[in-house]
């Protein structure tokens, strides 16, 4: 079965997840953590500085030997908020890729957080409810609302505990009143514009995630007066996986912890010596926001963004599983919010729609295309005439940028790119591996790109602005040549056998076999 690894490049760690595939789940067989704090310099000066490059590079280096020992199969390598801010990213995603032969894909925080909602919901059966979750790391904090598995609302905000200690909390320890008074302002900002879009949501659980959540969750009993509530707290730590907090005591932490040195914060259980210097900032980001948003409190999870990135490889490999259904729903749902976005009526493309899957069924022995670009193919069949929005002339450039450039869930910014690619050229012009759009699709994926795209030029030229009912196909394959017959509703199809013959010599180009056209 294989075996997966996982890597999350934060702005204050580093982490490894690797598990293999058993009984069509996934089994942990290795983690590794390392603080490398990347984003540091990134949020004091807009680049990462050479020691905090040397210091992830090292820890990069030891998960490479731990990937080769445990015989991976696929790895993802994925940055997050203090790659998307700095300004020599690129450089140090070349520096990773001469070190370990590794890509670094930097994701959004939206991308972000969907990850992190992936990963949850596939885990904690509590989270398939309606529930809010809050994954605080060091330099975005993303808020999801989710309803039966789905997300409903998620925003992703500057309020990581990293960036906000670099922006407020470097003048003194303690921090001086004045500079906590302006991170609580700031915090408030943020939050203020995050309800616009969240609301106050009715919720039956608040999950929270990473190193911050566990912290406050651990500490916040501690700050509990009486025995008995100590006692309560002692056996809430105790119960693994169910580490929770309340909102009085995040807040009376949140506050005690402000006016604390740094060596005072060490002393805390639960926080520990790397935490106590980033905790102020995350633990009044946890106060003001479950206070906010009326909220009780919150119960930590382990589970983050590497699960997250597990479960999709899961989904992308094993076709049985729940989570390859969720995954397909949540990208079809993606690509239908484009197209509402560009004011595509469904009802026009859907008949591409239907014909590009129904010569993707019928030709598997012609194009030998993966049988992930059956999806691919259904994604720019609907998708391929959002570039109107921008302007009728070159509409087709429009789309590949929108495409490539938009946030759609489940997709991955390569296969954002490879679904560009299919649908911007349904012109005249001829995909060149020199293109712009091919220079981001790696090399091995060219000819599959050329091949889906003949055949979404064959189910546009089978839909010529109709206003009689969509035709019907009948797709013969012979050794030498394929042979559409076409089946029209209503009136005639001479405009759709015309268009398609047009597609004669590209076909026979790309696939070494005539293409013939009749109409029944």
């Amino acid at each position: 079965m294989p075996t997966f690894a996982a890597i999350d490049i934060g702005s204050n760690s580093c982490r490894l997840k690797i598990a293999s595939v058993q009984m069509h789940r996934l089994k942990t067989l290795f983690e590794d953590r390392e603080v490398t704090r990347l984003g540091e310099s990134v949020f004091q000066t807009g680049v990462i500085s050479p020691e905090a490059m040397a210091a992830t590079i090292r820890a990069l280096r030891r998960f490479h030997k731990a990937v080769q020992l445990h015989v991976v199969d696929k790895v993802r390598v994925v940055a997050t908020s203090a790659m998307r801010d700095a300004r020599n990213a690129s450089a140090f995603t070349e520096w990773v890729k001469s070190a370990t032969g590794w890509d670094v894909e930097v994701i959004s925080g939206l991308e972000e957080g969907r990850l992190i909602h992936l990963g949850v919901v596939t885990h904690e059966v509590g989270a398939r409810g309606r529930c809010l979750l809050i994954d605080l790391g060091g330099g975005s904090c993303e808020v999801t609302v989710s309803d039966a598995g789905r997300i409903r609302t998620m925003v992703s905000l500057p309020l990581g505990a990293v960036r906000l200690q670099e922006a407020f909390l470097q003048h003194s320890d303690p921090p001086a009143k004045e500079d906590v008074a302006r991170l609580k302002q700031f915090i408030e900002r943020e939050l203020r514009k995050a309800q616009k879009k969240l609301g106050v949501p009715r919720v039956g659980l608040v999950v929270a995630t990473s190193g911050t959540a566990a912290a406050l969750a651990e500490a916040s009993g501690h700050v509990r007066k009486g025995t008995a509530k100590k006692s309560l707290a002692k056996k809430r730590l105790e119960r693994v996986g169910m580490l929770t907090a309340d909102t009085p005591d995040v807040r009376k932490l949140a506050d005690r912890l402000a006016k604390m040195s740094n060596v005072e914060r060490e002393a805390v259980p639960g926080i520990g010596p790397r935490r106590s210097e980033i905790i102020v900032g995350g633990a009044l980001v946890y106060a003001t926001l479950l206070e906010r948003l009326g909220l009780k409190g919150f119960r930590y999870s382990p589970l983050g963004l590497r699960d997250g990135m597990l479960a999709q490889m899961l989904a992308e490999v094993d076709l049985r599983t729940s989570v390859h259904q969720k995954l397909e729903s949540e990208r079809w749902a993606g690509v239908l919010e484009v197209c509402d976005r560009y004011g595509i009526e469904q009802k026009k493309v859907e008949p591409v729609r239907q014909h590009v899957v129904e010569l993707f069924d019928s030709m598997v022995a012609v194009h030998e295309l993966p049988q992930e670009y059956r999806l691919w193919l259904e994604s720019a069949g609907m998708m391929h005439d959002v570039g109107k929005f921008m302007n009728h002339q070159g509409h087709y450039r429009h789309t590949q940028y929108i495409i490539a450039n938009s946030e759609i869930f489940g997709f991955s910014p390569e296969q954002r790119a490879i679904v560009s690619a299919i649908a911007r050229y349904l012109g005249k012009t001829r995909p060149e591996a020199a293109d712009r759009p091919m220079r981001s699709i790696p090399v091995e994926e060219h000819v599959h790109v050329v091949r889906a795209v003949v055949l979404l030029r064959l189910a546009v030229a089978l839909n010529q602005d109709r206003a009689t009912a969509a035709l019907k196909i009948r797709t013969h394959v012979y050794p030498k040549r394929v042979l559409l017959e076409l089946v029209p509703g209503r009136g005639n199809a001479e405009l759709e056998a015309w268009s398609l013959k047009k597609e004669a010599d590209y076909f026979r180009e790309v696939f070494r076999r005539e293409l013939f056209v009749e109409v029944a």
